[in-house]
Order: C-alpha cells, then structure tokens, then sequence
C-alpha cells in the first residue's frame, strides 16, 4: 500500500479521474485533518473504497513524547517498517490576546524535522551518529512528521510555521527526497509552507550544496560549521576530510541566496575546545564577503560524551566580538534542557527502557 503523502497534487492528479478530486483529498489530509478516507464525504464511495485499498496517509506512529518545562515536545515516531525518528515541536512565541479576548498574536511554532533513520557522517558531539545511518527516510515520511505534529497540537493549517531540517540525519545525504518534500509542504492547497519559510542544515556537503543550489527551491540555507580550523573540524565532523572548511564556504559563496535572507552558520560551542576570541577572530575571517549570520549553540550535554558545556559569559564574550565586527550573531535559546533534548537521546533512552510501540 503507498504512502499519498508521498505524491505531490500534480502526482496525485495523474493518479486520479477527474483530476480534481486530488485538490479535495490535498484538502481533506492537510486543511482539515481527515483521519481516514470514509471522513472524505464529498468524494463517492466507491472512489473512498478504492483509495482505501491503495492507499494510506499515516506512515507514523507516535509511540513517545517528552515535554519541557519551556513547552517544547519532543516526539519519538515509528515508521512502518519499525525504524524510529524523532522530531522536536518548538513554541517559539506565545499567543497573546486583547483586553477583549480577541487574538492579539497567534502562537509562533518551529518544527524541527529528521531526514533519515540514523546518519552516517559520525560527528563526535551527536548522539545519532551512534548507530550510522539506517535509511533515508521518504518524501511522505518527512512530510508525515509535520502533519502529525499540526494535528496533535490543534495547529490549524492556516496558521504558518517554520520548519527546519535539523532533526537526526543529514538533510543533503538525502536531497532527492527531502526536497520532494519542500515541494509537497509548499503546495497551496496541501500546509503551505513557503519555501523560504524552510531551513535546510548541511555538514557541510559541498557538491550536494552545489545541487540543492541548482534546484533553486527558494529554501533557507544552514551551514553546521563547529570549528575555524581543518584540524579540529575534521575531529569534530569526520565529513570534513571529503569538504574541508574552504570547499564548504566556496559552495556557500556560490549558493543562490535571497538578497532580504542570509546564509545561518550553526557554531556549536563546546567549553574549551572552540570557544575562544581566537576563534571568533578566524571565524570572522571565514565569513568575510557572505551575507551570514552566526547561530552560537550551548553544547548539550548527553551521556557517554567527552564534551561539556560551555558557560555563559564566554558565549556573551563570544557574541559580542562576532557583532562588534560586522557579523549578524545570536545565541540560541536552549530548549527542552530538562528532557532528552540532543538529537537521538530520546531514541537511545527507550532502547534502554524497553519501550514498545503502543
């Protein structure tokens, strides 16, 4: 039986007679949040009946959930085939109402969605690479993710979010589907997501940024950087032997950005090893003539890893040279501290638990 949420409305239209019966089950699935095909009661019976026999929209089960003090929902999802991801809802605004009741703000979400089962770029600081990679996931598994999240947090269709591609894998390892799946969230009658509402992280695949910037989706770019010099890039991020620092930022120079947006290099600071004013210096220089900005990241701690934390004031310190020269920097907010945060803890923990599918 196929996924539907893995075809496109045009796919979904050759698919069907008449054609427009694919705008109405687009509808049904991501505007209004049918369950089955029988809540499709604008479509005749016998074409419900059909549909049913070959086709499905529900490729995960949600068999874990943790949520944090900071109402982030961290998510533990099962395919079909019993391979299992995760992905992270992140309230990033809170709703905010009038003296009257009326709606002042809506409440502002973040997904933050996986690519593959596991990953096989072996950075020393993650957790999935634990296991290497598994398989990639499908165009209607990512898309899954997202729809199921909307649904079971009451998020309705029309109210936008931001996805990011950051959850377990890597994104560019998978380009063919995940871009796929841009397609499919952009569709006007299905959530959509406009494209640069989208973020796509890489390590850093040089030839593969290359041919995400040849596909000209109109998505926003993240770089996981972690490092200003060759030598501790390549101990950090294996992949780094294949796309060192400069075939990374040649690809970056060469990506087709909008000129309102900017490239996003994620810096993972981990305490003593590359958070000092000497690496904000080099990474300056790194970043000379790219339209960039710098996304600092607490290292976040998981059992087992030889890194720590860094602390506060050398973040600030950190930030505050990068902006003092000319380079947009932010600190990122940690989330989800007081639950299994990094990427795959929450897998790892229900391996040891012996938590099975409910």
């Amino acid at each position: 039986m196929r996924n539907l949420l893995d075809l496109t409305l045009y796919e979904l239209e050759n698919e069907l007679n008449p054609k427009f019966r694919a705008k109405q089950i687009y509808e049904w699935i991501y505007k209004k949040y049918a369950n089955s095909f029988d809540d499709m009661t604008n479509l005749p019976k016998d074409m419900r009946e059909k549909l049913s026999r070959n086709f499905h929209f529900e490729p995960l089960k949600c068999v874990r959930s943790e949520t944090s003090s900071d109402k982030s929902i961290k998510y533990l999802f099962e395919a079909i085939d019993g391979s299992r991801i995760e992905s992270v809802l992140l309230p990033m605004k809170e709703e905010l109402t009038h003296e009257d009741g009326g709606i002042k703000r809506h409440a502002r979400y973040t997904i933050c969605v996986s690519s593959q089962v596991g990953c096989r770029m072996g950075c020393s600081f993650c957790l999935t690479a634990k296991g290497g990679l598994t398989r990639n996931l499908t165009p209607g598994e990512i898309v899954g993710q997202i729809l199921w999240i909307k649904k079971a947090n009451n998020i309705p269709y029309e109210r936008r979010i931001n996805i990011v591609y950051m959850g377990m894998g890597e994104p560019l390892d998978n380009l063919e589907n995940v871009a796929k799946a841009v397609q499919i969230l952009k569709e006007n009658d299905g959530l959509a997501i406009a494209p640069r509402r989208q973020t796509i992280s890489t390590s850093g695949l040089a030839s593969q940024i290359k041919k995400l910037g040849e596909k000209n989706l109109g998505v926003l770019l993240a770089i996981s950087l972690h490092a200003t010099t060759d030598e501790l890039r390549t101990k950090l991020m294996p992949i780094n032997k294949a796309y060192n620092i400069e075939a990374v930022m040649q690809a970056v120079r060469e990506f087709p950005v909008d000129m309102r947006k900017r490239v996003l290099f994620e810096y993972l600071v981990i305490k003593g090893l590359n958070d000092s004013i000497k690496d904000a210096k080099t990474l300056v220089k790194l970043l000379h003539g790219i339209k960039a900005k710098v996304n600092l990241i607490y290292f976040n701690p998981h059992e087992g890893s030889e890194y720590t934390r860094p602390d506060t004031k050398t973040m600030v310190e950190f930030q505050d040279y990068m902006s003092a020269h000319g380079v947009s920097c932010t600190i990122r907010q940690s989330k989800g501290l007081d639950i299994s945060a990094a990427c795959g803890q929450l897998k790892e923990r229900s391996k040891e638990d012996g938590y099975e599918r409910t």
